[in-house]
């Protein structure tokens, strides 16, 4: 799949892993204003990402500077919500009252995985409102569904000047992610230490009704934004 884009987490090619992007689902009567809410704070606006035809869901996606992004992902009426792990567990979140429903780590080479955790990965797409099609594989989202603390992974195998994260604002970035969670499952599941898989972005460890990950700090222009 090779580096996504030209981010300061992007250019460390020989990082076996690196934080990707946040994911944030909401029902469908809620996307616009959450689209709008978190894009005003950021002071970057979100733009139409597409649909999953695999998942039943559809997204909105805003770039930011550092190579991650932000996704906003709703359910559609679609008998794939309830057959595939992903579209199921965005119909949970936004039926529990929306919020972020988990970060994603990306790796070069998802066989290393597949080997680690006895079991293949399977292939994603989104195809955006111009057509293209955005190609990657990803394992780990039935783990989500039953421990939302932990992140899942993807492959791209789309060109890298077609990654969500290119035309980011200068400026921009994950600062730091708040986690109700157990840092020894977390770093266990990634095989790796935090610091590894997140580099720059700082781990803030909260208390929560549940786990998983509780709110996004991002850094903007005029300051460290936190999105809950």
């Amino acid at each position: 799949a090779g580096v996504p884009c030209m981010g300061s987490r992007a250019l460390r090619h020989d990082a076996p892993m690196r934080l990707d992007h946040v994911s944030y689902a909401v029902s469908n009567n809620e996307l616009s204003d959450t689209v709008q809410r978190l894009g005003s704070m950021i002071g970057a606006p979100f733009t139409d990402g597409g649909r999953h035809p695999t998942y039943g869901t559809r997204n909105f996606v805003l770039p930011l500077g550092d190579g991650c992004y932000i996704e906003v992902v709703t359910p559609l009426d679609h008998p794939a919500v309830d057959s595939k792990t992903f579209g199921r567990a965005v119909k949970r979140r936004a039926m529990e009252g929306g919020g972020w429903l988990t970060w994603v780590v990306a790796v070069d080479d998802i066989t290393v995985l597949e080997q680690r955790l006895g079991r293949p990965a399977s292939s994603g797409q989104r195809r955006r409102p111009d057509g293209f099609d955005l190609q990657w594989e990803q394992i780990g989202l039935t783990d989500l569904l039953d421990d939302p603390q932990l992140p899942f992974f993807v492959q791209w195998h789309s060109s890298p000047s077609e990654h969500p994260c290119v035309g980011g604002k200068p400026g921009t970035g994950l600062h730091a992610l708040e986690i109700c969670g157990d840092q020894e499952r977390i770093e266990t599941w990634l095989g790796a230490p935090l610091a590894t898989a997140l580099e720059q972005v700082n781990i803030i460890w909260v208390d929560a009704d549940e786990p998983g990950l509780v709110a996004v700090h991002v850094q903007t222009p005029n300051g460290v934004v936190r999105l809950d």
